[in-house]
C-alpha cells in the first residue's frame, strides 16, 4: 500500500458514514486530522468525541472558521462547497479531496469503477458476485455498502466500487482497470446546476482508465476525452459490433453476446424487464473486460434475484402486481421502470410518484412517457409541482401519505395491472431514506388484505 506520509493540516468535513471511514483511515496510519460538521449536534457525536478523545472536533456553522487554518479539506459526499456556510473560506488555497481520491492513491489491487444516474448499485453488486463466483477475493463497496477506505486490504485481488457524482466531484486520474458509466439522466441538478457539469463530473471516472465501457444508447456516456491507448467498449440491447456487447437473435431466440459470440440465452435470466436486461448486458461487458470467466458470470446471473427497492416484486393481489422501486429517485430511473413495466403487462401501470424533487421541471418525464398506458398517484412535498406537468389526458389523484396512496392504487387498478412505486424524487420529505420508503410501501401492500391467496414475494 502506497501512503504519502507528509504532514498536513487536514480537516475531515462531515461525520457521517464516509467521514467516519476517513477518520478511521487517518487514525490507523497515525496521520493527524481534525473534524468539522455544519450540524450543531450530529447523530452519534458523543460516541465520536469519546472514541477520538485526542482529536479536535468543531460542530455548527459558526465554527467554520477553523477551515481557514487547514491545508487539506477531506470532503464527505453530502458536503456542497457552494453552501453559503463556506462563503468566507478561501477554498482556492486549499487542497480539496475525498475518500475516493485517497483510496485510489493508496490501493494497489486493480479497481473496477462503476457510475451512472441509475442501476449502478445493481450492476456493481452483480459484477461483485461474478468475481466471487470465479473464486476471486474482491472487495465491493464505495457508494454502496462499505465506504471505500474501509475496504482497503492487502489481500484483496480487486476492488469493485460504485461511485456517485458527489464522490467523483473532487477526483481525477483514478486509474481504473475498468471504468464504466451506465447512463446519465437528470439527477442532482440542484447541486451540479447543469447537465453539462453533471456529465463532466461523471466522466471523471474515465480518467486514467485502462478500459472504458459506455452505453451506446446514451451519448452522454461516450467518453469526451480518452487516451489513444485506452480500450473502448460499448454495451446496449441491440446487435453489437465485433468486440462489443449486446443482444443477438438467432432463430427467434435472444442471446447476450460479445459481437456474435453467444454468452447467455436471455430466457435464462431470472429477472424480467428491459431495464434488467440492460443491467445484465452491462455487467457482462464489465466482467468480461475485467477478465472474469464467462462461466462464472453466467452462474452469478442465474442466481441473482435483484436488490431490494429496485423494481422489487412485492405481491400479486387480486391479479394486480405490486412493485417497489423506491430507489428510483430521479426521472431517468422512473422512466426506465415505467417503460419496462408497460412491456410486461397488457393492463395499465399505476405509478406512485413524488417526494422531494431534485428539479423544477418534470415536462421531460411526461413527454417521454407518451404512448404508455398509465395512471398517476402523486404524493409528498413535490406533489403540486408535479401536477403542473401532468398531461390533461392522464388520470391523476393525490394522496396525503404513502399508505393512502397504496389504498387508492388498489381502488383504481384491475386484474392485469401493475402498481409501481417509482417516485422520481428523493425520500427526505417523508422518510429517512429510500429504504424506509420502500419498506413502508411493502408493508402497506401486504396490509391490503389479511387473506392474500395470490403469490406473495417478501
Amino acid at each position: 500500500m502506497n501512503l504519502e506520509r507528509q504532514e498536513k493540516k487536514r480537516v475531515v468535513i462531515g461525520v457521517g458514514q464516509t467521514g467516519q471511514s476517513c477518520m478511521r483511515f487517518f487514525s490507523r496510519y497515525d496521520l493527524s486530522f481534525s473534524v468539522f460538521d455544519t450540524r450543531e449536534n450530529p447523530e452519534g457525536n458523543s460516541h465520536l468525541l469519546q472514541e477520538y478523545s485526542n482529536i479536535e472536533f468543531r460542530f455548527g456553522a459558526a465554527k467554520v472558521a477553523m477551515l481557514d487554518e487547514a491545508d487539506q479539506l477531506v470532503l464527505s459526499p453530502g458536503v456542497d462547497l457552494s453552501d453559503p456556510i463556506f462563503r468566507d473560506i478561501d477554498l482556492s488555497s486549499k487542497e480539496l479531496t475525498n475518500d475516493i481520491a485517497i483510496f485510489s492513491d493508496v490501493a494497489t489491487a486493480p479497481k473496477v469503477l462503476i457510475t451512472g444516474s441509475n442501476a449502478k448499485s445493481t450492476v456493481t453488486t452483480l459484477v461483485g458476485k461474478m468475481a466471487e463466483s470465479a473464486g476471486l477475493r474482491v472487495a465491493v463497496g464505495g457508494n454502496l455498502g462499505k465506504p471505500a477506505l474501509d475496504l482497503l486490504d492487502d489481500e484483496s485481488e480487486a476492488y469493485i466500487l460504485e461511485l456517485s457524482s458527489f464522490q467523483l466531484e473532487y477526483c481525477s486520474n483514478l486509474g481504473a482497470k475498468v471504468a464504466a458509466i451506465l447512463n446519465i439522466s437528470n439527477d442532482h441538478l440542484d447541486r451540479h446546476l447543469s447537465m453539462d457539469n453533471y456529465q463532466s463530473i461523471k466522466q471523471r471516472i474515465y480518467q486514467g482508465a485502462e478500459s472504458i465501457i459506455f452505453n451506446r444508447h446514451d451519448p452522454l456516456t461516450r467518453p469526451l476525452d480518452s487516451s489513444s491507448s485506452t480500450s473502448l467498449k460499448s454495451f446496449g440491447i441491440d446487435q453489437p459490433k465485433a468486440g462489443h456487447y449486446g443482444i443477438v437473435e438467432i432463430e427467434g431466440k435472444q442471446f447476450i453476446s460479445r459481437g456474435l459470440d453467444l454468452l447467455l440465452a436471455v430466457e435464462e435470466i431470472p429477472l424480467q424487464g428491459e431495464h434488467n436486461l440492460m443491467n445484465f448486458v452491462a455487467a457482462i461487458a464489465i466482467g468480461d473486460v475485467a477478465k472474469i470467466p464467462v462461466d462464472a458470470m453466467v452462474s452469478a446471473i442465474k442466481g441473482f434475484d435483484g436488490l431490494p427497492h429496485r423494481c422489487e416484486r412485492v405481491a400479486v393481489i387480486a391479479g394486480v402486481t405490486y412493485y417497489n422501486d423506491s430507489k428510483a429517485t430521479n426521472e431517468g430511473a422512473t422512466l426506465s421502470a415505467v417503460r419496462s413495466m408497460s412491456k410486461i403487462t397488457d393492463g395499465e401501470v399505476v405509478v406512485i410518484l413524488g417526494g422531494r424533487a431534485k428539479q423544477n421541471d418534470f415536462s421531460s418525464l411526461f413527454t417521454q412517457l407518451q404512448g404508455i398506458r398509465y395512471k398517476l398517484i402523486v404524493i409528498g412535498e413535490s406533489a403540486e409541482l408535479i401536477k403542473r406537468f401532468v398531461p390533461a389526458d392522464i388520470f391523476m389523484i393525490s394522496a396525503e401519505t404513502l399508505p393512502l396512496a397504496v389504498e387508492q392504487a388498489q381502488m383504481i387498478s384491475f386484474a392485469g395491472d401493475i402498481v409501481l412505486l417509482s417516485p422520481a424524487c428523493a425520500s427526505f420529505d417523508m422518510f429517512e431514506s429510500f429504504e424506509q420508503r420502500g419498506e413502508v410501501f411493502k408493508q402497506s401492500v401486504l396490509s391490503l388484505t389479511s387473506d392474500i391467496s395470490d403469490e406473495v414475494n417478501h
